[in-house]
């Protein structure tokens, strides 16, 4: 798969998810077959104000190349200014926000709340298509409302804009998460525009990725929610779409020891204090569906060092 100049492994993608998809989980991604892994979120408007948490959503490494870094935000000037300001930082590709739904968000026009505002969007992406030289793309929603579904019209003004490629979550704004997604509105956006079409919405295993493929014409998929806590999915999917080889789950000791070296490399990140407190909702995603998983979690919140995970590994779940 190729967007604009960049030429992808394979068409799997790793969804941009706030307080997920951070440099140690997205190496693991990588490393286990993600094709292209997205940042999170980053606000336009923190670069601007050199807000000190951004260089740390910001920071990539040579080992999960190519990697997307997404922006959000509303404002056309201060978009494309700080798009052309951080193109030399090593990433492949800018994403750029229109699927967001969360309310702190939404509130300030920003996000998802964007594509009620088709001119402003124009604005935003012609802007910063022009104002910088890397691949450019944006991820939609179906619409904020069932009352407001226009993704096709908005991925028709990104392709004149001179977007590179478009993933589509096949729900509105007001579902969230909830329900099914609609994957008929990914086919409709496929149809509609020439350049790759990426959806994304319920896929949570290889079948429903390759389903995903057959029933919308998309030219990729991108893995979100269900790639939490299972960085493994990716190398799954890949090896049913290319080989037709169902890869089994990883067992106990291969999601322990993945704990514990995704756990290391989060403290090496962010130091012990922030690392292992960030850690605790993976740890609960790592081990849902285990033996005695829900004493573990229990327990997780009140870790606050390596060792103690280790230990606690150890005690609880054997």
């Amino acid at each position: 798969m190729k967007i604009g100049n960049v030429v992808l492994e394979n068409n799997i993608i790793l969804a941009p998810m706030a307080g997920v998809t951070d440099l140690p989980f997205r190496l693991l991604c990588h490393e286990q077959g993600a094709g292209l892994v997205c940042s999170e979120m980053v606000s336009a408007k923190a670069i601007y104000y050199r807000n000190k948490n951004t260089g740390i959503l910001m920071a990539t490494d040579s080992r999960e190349r190519p990697v997307s870094l997404q922006l959000f935000g509303s404002d056309p000037d201060v978009i494309s200014e700080m798009a052309a300001q951080i193109e030399d930082q090593p990433f492949d590709i800018l994403d750029f926000n229109l699927g967001c739904p969360v309310p702190k968000v939404t509130k300030n026009g920003e996000g998802s709340a964007l594509m009620q505002n088709p001119a402003l969007v124009e604005k935003i992406l012609t802007k910063t298509v022009r104002a910088i030289h890397k691949p450019m793309t944006i991820k939609i929603r179906k619409g904020f409302s069932e009352n407001e579904v226009n993704a096709v019209e908005i991925a028709r003004i990104a392709e004149a804009s001179g977007v590179s490629a478009i993933a589509v979550h096949g729900r509105t704004r007001e579902q969230y998460y909830s329900g099914r997604a609609d994957w008929d509105i990914i086919r409709q956006v496929k149809e509609a525009v020439k350049i790759p079409v990426i959806g994304n919405g319920d896929i949570d295993s290889p079948q429903a990725a390759q389903r995903m493929l057959e029933e919308t014409g998309c030219d990729g998929i991108m893995v979100g929610r269900a790639a939490r806590g299972n960085p493994w999915l990716f190398g799954q999917i890949r090896a049913w779409l290319l080989e037709g080889k169902l890869i089994s789950k990883p067992t106990w000791e291969e999601v322990r020891e993945m704990m514990l070296r995704h756990t290391r490399m989060q403290v090496a990140f962010k130091g012990e204090y922030i690392g292992i407190r960030e850690m605790r909702a993976h740890l609960a995603w790592y081990t849902a569906g285990f033996p005695n998983s829900s004493r573990f979690r229990r327990e997780i919140n009140s870790i606050e060092t390596f060792e103690e995970l280790e230990r606690l590994l150890n005690e609880q779940l054997k």
